[in-house]
Parts: structure tokens; C-alpha cells; sequence
């Protein structure tokens, strides 16, 4: 039975070191799983996390696409804070050297310092050239498909490729045993292992021993072989004497790409409706949870930094701003540090679209040249004016309210002044915007392609140029004819 937060935590003695599961799934919608309302695959295992833990109803990530969302995880800041907001891929002439910045300092590295072995199974995906590489960000060990299999699907156990094309069939089976190895291995040290599955992106492929085994498809058999997976690693925890103090959060990078696996809410990846940034969130520990919560307190991306590091006892470091709170008092029954007033910012990649205040979400108009190349949700560009929906009674944003409550309209449009001068907008660095990771020395930072012609010749072309000196390949693979348009 889920109870209410606060009615009923039971408690052991003061847990010491747990060890930390991050299992982060990629493009699993709010309505992805059994507990969050799904109907068509089942998820046993995962449900059985929430029963046993905090289910939270009003989570958001940090981002509506892959990238953003995991700089944002990994350094407790949102994504323009911490200098990455686009979309890395790595085949573009205005990404290829961009990355994660060295000098952020990550989830891992916090573990790193308090004396844990830090693992990494899966997608990186935030940046390619070696001076971004998990080992430069406080990894012990690396294994899995670092990148979008459309953007390169090699498969690497540290810094070997095991497999220049990962057989995505084996995907799930060869993230869950190296991953029960480390839970065996490590059962006497501890340890924190950030668990960044592929799946359910694209492209995708079951299991043999789960295809057709969903209601929904190839997708369906994916998410349930994925469930099959957590069902194997709290197998292993158990069997290794660790589960009790074994702290593991489930949640998802973003929301799905299709609308019917982001219900209620509407949207998708990609976009700034709740769709895309509000999905599954649980945070299992039985040595602090004895019975299941449903949370509705609203949180963040940005507040898995602050909670673990409290847990572990590492102070965060002062000379940065952090965009969470940590979420420990709600393993006691209390309420966290946050205002339930203070604005959340729905950016995508450089674009400031939305802003929630309470119950309150503004969206704001836009112009067509601010947007990624990925949104294409048109509704607000160009409108004369921003369109104001009340969360707690439309949860599908779909009543405009802007013109009756125009003080709040107000209000909320000063706010998303003050927060492009400190987070940027399109084209524009803000005052609070750490430096984004370049492989290039003093390289401009351009979001998208069609913005890089913007940058003098000169400088693309040296850019091109140092790409073919780390990569000759692609001069073979794509010819002069590919070299000159990357040049002009």
C-alpha cells in the first residue's frame, strides 16, 4: 500500500557509505512504466522499487533531449549553467569538438573523493574527443555504447573497442551482467555506478528471450527486458549481503517521442511541454525507506547532486553555483529547502520557452531562428504574447489563462528577463553561464548548423583541418566534395 509522504518511514541504524545505482533510462516516457501507468508491458521490477521507495509524481528533468539532461544530472547545474545545452553529435561540423567541460566537477568525481570506485555502464554522450572522455570525469571504469548508435555505434570497455558495431540484440544483456560483475566484485568496497542505458532510443532490438513478449511492439519488449535487468542487479545486491544499504534511483533522461508514452501530460522529447521533461522518478534505499511514498513535491534534475553528495558526506564545492536542493529530508518526513514559489526554466538548447512558478507555467513566444533543429512544436512562435496555463487543474496546458491573471503574466516575464542575462538565450552567453568543453582552444561555441556559417571562414576552415589531422578517416569516408562544404 502506498501511503503519503511522511505517514510512515521506518528506520534502521544510521546507514555508513551506501553504495549508489544510477540507473538512467533514455527516452522512457512518464507513463512508460507499470507504477507511472503503464498498460501494455509490465514492470515488475521497477514497480517493485516504488513500493519500496519514494515515487515521485512531479519530477523534471533538466532538458527535453539526451545531452542536456545528463550534464545536468552529472553536475547538479542546469545544462546552460554548466556550459552544455545543445545536442551533442559528433558528426557535425559545430559539435565535433564540444563537450562536457574538464573543469566541471561531476557526480562521479564526488564519489572519487569520499573513496568510492566509480563505474559507468552505457551512453555518454557528452563528447567524443578524448579530453571528455568518463575517464576525464571521475570514472574508474567505463564500458558500454557511448553515443547514439546513429552517430556511432562502436562499443568500448574502457578505452578498447570491443565491438565497432554494437549488437544492439545484446545490449541489455551485456550491460546487466558487467553490471551484477561489478555488484559481486565490489560487495566489501563501495562503490557508485552510473547505469546510462540506451534504450528505449532509437534504434532499438529485443532480446531473444524477449521478443513478443509486450503488448506494444519492439519498444515494449525493450522496456520490459530492461525491467528484467533491474530485476537481476537487486538479485545480485541481494545475494551479495548489500541491498539494504544500496541506494538506487531510477528516472529518465527525458520523455518519449511519441505522445501516447508522456500521458497525462502533453508533448514529447524534444519540446517544452510537460511531456517532454516530466517523467518517472524513484529513489530506492531500504536502510532509510521501509514502505512505499507517492510524492508530489516538485523536483529536479538538478537536485540528484546536492542528495548524494549530502548522503556521502562531500561538501559542494563553493566556488560554483548548484540549481538544487538536496532531497534528504524527505527520508525523515520533512520538507525540502526549496521555495515552492521559485521558478523552474524550461530551456531548449539556448532557448528560454517556459518558466513554471508554482502552479503557475508561462510559456513565451519565440522566434523560428531561436530553435534547435529538433523542435518542432510551432504553437508559440511568433505569437504576440505569452500563453499562461495553471498546472494544478490542466496538467495538458491546453487552457490559456494569460488574460485573466495578467499581474502573474507580468511577473513571470520579468523573471525570464533576469534569467537570460544569467543563463543566455539564443546567441547570447549569460552572466551565469559556466565555459562550454572545447577540445579547440578559444573555438566559437555554435549550437546549430545552420548558425555556423556565421563563423569567419578562416577559423572553419582550421577547425576542419584539425578535425582531418585527429581524424583522417573522414577525408576517405566523405571525399573532397563533403571537405569543401565543411570549409565554407
Amino acid at each position: 500500500m502506498i501511503q503519503t509522504l511522511g505517514s510512515c518511514l521506518g528506520y534502521c541504524d544510521e546507514p555508513k557509505r551506501p553504495n549508489v545505482i544510477f540507473f538512467l533510462t533514455d527516452d522512457l516516457g512518464y507513463a512508460d512504466v507499470g507504477c507511472y501507468g503503464a498498460t501494455k508491458v509490465k514492470t515488475p521490477n521497477i514497480d517493485a522499487l516504488a513500493a519500496n521507495g519514494i515515487r515521485f509524481t512531479d519530477f523534471h528533468t533538466g532538458a527535453s533531449i539526451c545531452s542536456p539532461s545528463r550534464a545536468c544530472f552529472l553536475t547538479g547545474a542546469y545544462p546552460q549553467r554548466c556550459g552544455l545545452y545543445m545536442g551533442i553529435n559528433p558528426i557535425r561540423n559545430e559539435h565535433w569538438f564540444l563537450g562536457l567541460n574538464p573543469d566541471e566537477i561531476t557526480l562521479a568525481e564526488q564519489f572519487q573523493n569520499s573513496g568510492y570506485q566509480t563505474y559507468m555502464i552505457g551512453k555518454w554522450h557528452l563528447g567524443k574527443e578524448p579530453e571528455f572522455h568518463p575517464f576525464r570525469h571521475g570514472f574508474d571504469h567505463y564500458y558500454g555504447m557511448p553515443n547514439n548508435a546513429g552517430h556511432t555505434a562502436a562499443f568500448y570497455d574502457g578505452t578498447k573497442e570491443v565491438y565497432a558495431k554494437t549488437p544492439l540484440a545484446q545490449l541489455t544483456k551485456l550491460y546487466t551482467d558487467r553490471a551484477v560483475e561489478i555488484i559481486q566484485e565490489d560487495r566489501d568496497e563501495p562503490f557508485f555506478l552510473y547505469f546510462a542505458h540506451n534504450y528505449p532510443h532509437t534504434p532499438y532490438k529485443a532480446g531473444k528471450d524477449f521478443v513478443g513478449s509486450s503488448r506494444d511492439g519492439v519498444r515494449g519488449d525493450v522496456i520490459e527486458e530492461l525491467d528484467w535487468g533491474i530485476g537481476e542487479l537487486m538479485k545480485a545486491l541481494e545475494g551479495a549481503g548489500i541491498a539494504e544499504n544500496t541506494i538506487v534511483i531510477f528516472t529518465s533522461d527525458n520523455g518519449p517521442v511519441k505522445p501516447q508514452y508522456a500521458k497525462p501530460y502533453r508533448g514529447t522529447k524534444y519540446v517544452t511541454f510537460e511531456g517532454g521533461h516530466r517523467v518517472p522518478f524513484i529513489f530506492h534505499w531500504p536502510a532509510k525507506i521501509r514502505n512505499g511514498i507517492e510524492s508530489d513535491t516538485p523536483v529536479v534534475a538538478m537536485d540528484v547532486f546536492p542528495t548524494l553528495s549530502e548522503i556521502i558526506d562531500q561538501p559542494l564545492a563553493t566556488d560554483r553555483v548548484y540549481d538544487g536542493v538536496s532531497l534528504t529530508p524527505l527520508l525523515n518526513g520533512g520538507a525540502i529547502s526549496r521555495p515552492n514559489d521559485q521558478p523552474f526554466y524550461y530551456y531548449n538548447c539556448e532557448n528560454l520557452q517556459a518558466i513554471r512558478y508554482g502552479d503557475w507555467k508561462l510559456h513565451l513566444p519565440r522566434a523560428q531562428r531561436q530553435l534547435p533543429l529538433w523542435d518542432k512544436n510551432k504553437t508559440f512562435v511568433n505569437a504576440a504574447a505569452p500563453a499562461l496555463y495553471n498546472l494544478r487543474n490542466d496538467i495538458a496546458e491546453s487552457d490559456d489563462v494569460s488574460s485573466s491573471n495578467p499581474e502573474i503574466v507580468q511577473q513571470m516575464v520579468r523573471m525570464a528577463k533576469e534569467a537570460r542575462r544569467e543563463l543566455g538565450e539564443f546567441m547570447q552567453r549569460g552572466s551565469g553561464q559556466r565555459p562550454t568543453g572545447s577540445a579547440i582552444e578559444d573555438a566559437p561555441i555554435i549550437s546549430h548548423g545552420k548558425d555556423w556559417p556565421t563563423v569567419d571562414a578562416a577559423t572553419r576552415s582550421a577547425i576542419h583541418a584539425e578535425r582531418l589531422r585527429r581524424h583522417p578517416e573522414i577525408k576517405n569516408v566523405h571525399g573532397n566534395k563533403n571537405n569543401r562544404r565543411q570549409t565554407k
